[in-house]
């Protein structure tokens, strides 16, 4: 299995709630996802990525204070609740996170901070906005780390991957390199981990023990091979647990014949 990178220094911020929401105001159900018409084009890799960051940022939700979250509402004008954005993924560190889901909405000024981390997963009906609008916004509200992955091999953002970190309130562009591995990768000093983008799939490496963290591919092909093993063991106690009886029939089939024998005499 591999070793996972020791997850980022939390330092708690409380929660300042400020007034009642008037959900029925809303002109968005916050009880419900953001739904968008061409989801199939990248739930697979949005459902990797999310186990990844589970697993290594939440210890799948036992570490306190690190919000996870996929397409729910992020308010950013305190004056008006219906301005908003819904990122694919964020990630937030040091915060209440039970006050912010009994809230139902993220809300910067009364968390405390904007998330920290941002990805969004390219789509057909979403490419433009990620790379213009939705990029904008979160320089503004002030998110550190902005990135976008393009399972379509870059057809939707014009790029596989791209990475922004947050430079005196505008966005700088991270650098990417390609490994011998062939594996394009970008690291997040937010994580402490590279993303990656493997032949349209997100993966997250760790340059501290140089080992690729394990999602859905390396789980099930571990799996595949521990179920083949448990299959060869298993066929291999049957074929000892037969040729034993086998044996155990012939020493009864001579010690007859024996017997027989004896009687004769």
């Amino acid at each position: 299995m591999a070793t996972t990178a020791a997850a980022p220094t939390i330092t708690m911020r409380p929660y300042r709630k400020q007034g009642e929401i008037d959900y029925a105001r809303l002109d968005f159900d916050p009880d419900e996802p953001v739904l968008k018409p061409d989801a199939m084009q990248q739930n697979l890799q949005l459902e990797a990525i999310l186990v990844l960051l589970r697993a290594h940022c939440t210890d799948f939700n036992r570490r306190p204070g690190v919000f996870l979250d996929s397409n729910t509402i992020i308010c950013y004008d305190p004056t008006n609740l219906n301005v908003r954005v819904s990122p694919d993924v964020y990630l937030a560190f040091g915060v209440d996170t039970r006050a912010i889901r009994r809230r139902k909405i993220y809300l910067p000024w009364e968390v405390g901070k904007p998330p920290d981390w941002v990805l969004e997963v390219a789509s057909s009906s979403t490419s433009r906005e990620d790379v213009g609008r939705k990029r904008d916004i979160y320089a503004r509200i002030g998110v550190p780390e902005y990135w976008r992955f393009d399972p379509q091999d870059g057809a939707y953002h014009g790029e596989r991957l791209a990475g922004d970190r947050l430079v005196a309130g505008g966005y700088e562009p991270i650098e990417l390199t390609t490994a011998p591995d062939g594996i394009l990768k970008g690291y997040s000093e937010v994580l402490g981990l590279s993303l990656c983008w493997d032949d349209n799939w997100p993966r997250l490496y760790d340059p501290a023990t140089d080992t690729y963290l394990e999602g859905w591919p390396e789980v099930w092909e571990a799996r595949e091979a521990a179920e083949a093993q448990i299959a060869v063991e298993q066929a291999g106690r049957l074929a000892e647990r037969a040729a034993r009886r086998a044996a155990e029939a012939r020493i009864r089939q001579l010690e007859a014949e024996l017997r027989r024998r004896r009687a004769d005499e």
